[in-house]
């Protein structure tokens, strides 16, 4: 008997899914992390799984890893201190960025604070020019004295970052490796290794964003590999990435920028196997946690992928899964703007102290409180047994709040509810708009602690017509670490028109990218199963500034089978702006290519089932929409396949509570999701 263990850390909770690979089961558990000493909530988990269902460390055939390290260290600015070199004369393409500024209508806007401020950004003569010929050699004579000024600055590290690097890396590696000769004690890493793609202004932040994380990731990853050594665990640990694959611990300390979304792309990778084995082709997904929630799009099964993500404040480049955040989540704390107005988040009360209903010391008031004070929680142990809930406090945090409004506490803690709902709206409607779906086509997944509590309101306000309640939503993203498969991105940038002369060239960069996508798996990964490669291409109608990516056959590309290219190109044209131009002139800007390592497919039975009503435990009183009732509470563990159930009702569980409102009736599948539709003509309460 072995395990495979998927664990992802959030803000609030660090998560563990746990399957014994003879009998399929899979056990779950939520711990508090201790942002105080980080790390130990990790081997807590790990003991307390060993005890509660006996899993061996030694016996760990696989152990997958969500961090949210990365992301933290930018959105906390706690980095590297960093130093640039690039070209004379473009020192200030940080600067400069897009010359767009992030709230395009506010006229008191301001952009971020750069992470390598001007002073630290050096400018060495040399240039190589787009077609990849050296125009003039890069000056290393100059380097000695700027190692000089770096030493006087107490820089950690260094990017190097040149014009049109992507085609041609040689001054970029020349640079490099006389710097490593130089100034041993400083980490280097030049744009073209981290992210090779044509723009300098995106290759460069990205190549930053990978520095900048690079000493906390590699020290945060070390100690985990040594925590694990000491508990016996005889594999090497994985880590989820950005695109929603996985990679190696050793590759994560090199490779930091393809982690930074680790935790938020794991849990659309597990909530997109949830869909598969409930049947539901196209899903939005709604993934509220301690600090955010996190939205995402499932279509015809499958994860829709980005270029344009946003770390913090920062634009990343490198693909990822689709996800919009927001700063919405379970501690999020309510507050009074200047304005008199009631406004919810960013800040949260995360682990510790918490919200004021933990009983851990927390006083402000968080949108938890206030679902407390709505009646839906304390009805079962919550976090398997962690919390106790205490609505005395929460109802005291939310006090001052109230009569600051002069309003009842009930009403605020319903107003807080209702503007958590309606900023999830706003937040889905960019991503509905970005995608080009009609939500009426989907159905809503809710998961994380939160999830389950708003996915029926917001469903309702989304004209969503089915909600999918998982089994276990509150550890999705550890479930996604299961499930997850190797995968790695490659990039060549072309600027080819789709015409047969541009056959050979295609070609051959295909071959290479397909090259390199072997030699990650097999050599880098030592990886020995079934591989697979996707291919896509970045492609714009002649004279656009910006292309799409467009998924293509490999074969149509080595074959140079232009017309299926092109007309590849016109359908998503047209599917995602409403437009095309079949006799326009096509442009291919970048091929990319995806390797995969084919994970064995995890596969669960379903329960026999048995038809009838669901038995609730006893009734409780809650408020919803603002108005009391009194509803049937039904305990999870109780529900079988085969059952059905109707709202208004709060399913209590371990990791979650579900709130169902007027008018959603459903039934529970075979794999125990509980399937929510919506009565046409329903009334709210």
């Amino acid at each position: 008997m072995g395990w495979r263990i998927g664990v992802d850390i959030g803000g609030t909770f660090i998560d563990f899914c746990a399957l014994d690979t003879e009998t399929l089961a899979l056990h779950t558990l939520k711990v508090l992390t201790t942002p105080e000493d980080p790390g130990r909530e990790l081997l807590d988990g790990l003991a307390s799984l060993a005890e509660r269902h006996g899993v061996d460390p030694r016996r760990v055939e696989r152990f997958v890893h969500g961090t949210t390290v990365g992301i933290n260290t930018v959105i906390q600015r706690k980095g590297a201190r960093l130093a640039m070199i690039t070209n004379a004369g473009f020192e200030d393409v940080i600067e400069l960025g897009r010359l767009r500024m992030p709230e395009m209508y506010s006229l008191f806007c301001a952009r971020p604070d750069p992470l390598i401020p001007r002073d630290r950004i050096f400018g060495l003569a040399g240039r190589m020019l787009a077609d990849g010929r050296e125009e003039a050699p890069v000056d290393l004579a100059a380097l000695p004295g700027l190692v000089e000024t770096l030493a006087g600055l107490a820089v950690e590290g260094v990017i190097v970052a040149f014009l049109h690097a992507h085609v041609a890396p040689d001054h970029e590696n020349a640079v490099k490796a006389a710097l490593a000769a130089l100034a041993p004690g400083l980490f280097v890493f030049t744009s073209a290794e981290v992210w090779p793609v044509v723009r300098e202004y995106e290759r460069t932040t990205t190549a930053i964003l990978n520095g900048y994380v690079h000493p906390r990731v590699a020290g945060y990853l070390g100690a985990l590999e040594t925590g694990l050594a000491g508990l016996g665990v005889p594999t090497r640990p994985l880590l989820t990435r950005s695109n929603g694959g996985l990679m190696s611990a050793a590759e994560g300390k090199r490779a930091c920028v393809s982690m930074l979304l680790s935790g938020t792309a794991s849990g659309v990778i597990g909530a997109s196997w949830l869909a598969r084995q409930a049947g539901v082709a196209n899903v939005l997904t709604l993934d509220v946690g301690g600090t955010s929630a996190d939205l995402a799009l499932i279509v015809d099964g499958a994860v829709l992928f980005g270029t344009d993500e946003t770390i913090g404040e920062f634009p990343l480049h490198i693909p990822s899964v689709s996800v919009s955040s927001i700063g919405v989540g379970g501690g999020s704390i309510g507050w009074i703007d200047g304005q008199g107005i009631l406004r919810l988040g960013p800040e949260s009360a995360g682990s510790s102290p918490g919200p004021a209903c933990y009983g851990r010391g927390g006083t402000q008031p968080t949108l938890t409180d206030a679902m407390a004070i709505c009646g839906y929680l304390g009805h079962a142990p919550m976090a398997y047994g962690q919390l106790d809930m205490d609505a005395a406090k929460a109802r005291a945090s939310l006090a001052p709040l109230a009569t600051a409004l002069g309003r009842g506490l009930e009403e605020t803690a319903q107003a807080m509810v209702d503007i958590a709902v309606s900023e999830l709206f706003v937040e889905v409607e960019k991503l509905v708009s970005r995608h080009g779906v009609d939500l009426r086509d989907f159905a809503l997944m809710p998961f994380g602690g939160g999830g389950p509590m708003l996915g029926c309101l917001l469903a309702r306000e989304l004209d969503i017509g089915q909600v999918i309640a998982p089994r276990r939503p509150g550890v999705v993203s550890a479930l996604g670490g299961l499930v997850a498969e190797l995968k790695a991105d490659f990039i060549r940038s072309l600027f080819v028109p789709c015409a047969d002369v541009a056959t050979t060239t295609v070609r051959e960069a295909l071959a290479d990218l397909a090259a390199q996508g072997e030699r990650w798996l097999r050599e880098g990964q030592g990886f020995r199963g079934s591989a697979v490669s996707r291919v896509s291409a970045d492609m714009r109608y002649a004279g656009q500034s910006f292309e799409i990516e467009v998924p293509l056959e490999a074969s149509d590309l080595a074959a140079g089978n232009w017309p299926a290219i092109r007309s590849a190109f016109h359908a998503r044209h047209l599917a995602v702006y409403d437009f095309d131009d079949p006799t326009g002139e096509v442009e291919l800007v970048n091929l990319r290519l995806v390797a995969v390592g084919e994970t064995p497919p995890l596969v669960i039975a379903a329960a026999a089932p048995s038809p009838g009503p669901a038995v609730p435990a006893r009734t409780i009183s809650v408020r919803i929409d603002g108005a009391p009732c009194e509803v049937p509470l039904y305990l999870r563990g109780g529900i079988e396949a085969g059952q059905t159930l109707r709202g208004p009702a709060v399913v209590a569980q371990e990791d979650t509570t579900l709130v169902i409102p007027p008018g959603f009736s459903g039934h529970v599948d075979g794999h125990l999701n509980i399937a929510l539709g919506r009565e046409v003509e329903a009334d709210r309460v």
